[in-house]
């Protein structure tokens, strides 16, 4: 079993990056930052999270892209203005597909969301700081046991989120 914790669109809080590593550090096993931090490399706040750059993020070196292999699958992070994601999911769906990942995590709508598009999970986690569609903080918290991927919602100071609990399905490789 793994614990991946994944935010996204902190937008300069340190604040609250730190609010989530002291209440989810020690319990995952990675933490994930999809871009628009707007926080320095070096900033304490982001040093433990691996982070990709966003289309606000002007003081890091960050990638633009980052993969992950974990217990077999296979997560490719991007922020997401690089794919247009607010208009289509369609060229990230094919990024995934060239790279065989089983996961895609991204950012920059601000907006949750989590679905399977064929044999690829597809999740943005929303806003910290700034979020669309709903007035809740959102980050996540992905467990991965048994080829199931499990999502846990939380809203930043008020906790999990239970009736928005997901889980899905990956597929078997060959």
């Amino acid at each position: 079993m793994c614990k991946i914790l994944i935010v996204s669109d902190s937008h300069g809080s340190a604040e609250l990056l730190e609010g989530i590593e002291k209440l989810h550090g020690q319990d995952v096993d990675l933490m994930i930052h999809c871009g628009d931090s707007e926080l320095a490399e070096d900033d304490a706040a982001i040093k433990s999270f691996r982070s990709v750059r966003g289309n606000c993020d002007f003081l890091g070196d960050f990638p633009d892209e980052d993969t992950h292999v974990i217990n077999g699958v296979k997560i490719f992070v991007t922020h997401g203005h690089l794919y247009s994601v607010k208009s289509t999911l369609g060229n990230l769906f094919y990024k995934a597909k060239e790279i065989d990942a089983d996961i895609v995590c991204f950012g920059h709508s601000h907006v949750l969301g989590a679905e399977m598009v064929d044999d690829v999970l597809f999740i943005n986690p929303g806003s910290i700081r700034l979020p669309r569609a709903r007035k809740e903080r959102t980050y996540i918290i992905l467990e991965l046991k048994d080829g199931k991927a499990m999502l846990q919602i939380h809203d930043f100071g008020n906790g999990e989120m239970a009736e928005l609990r997901q889980e899905f399905t990956l597929p078997k490789k060959a």
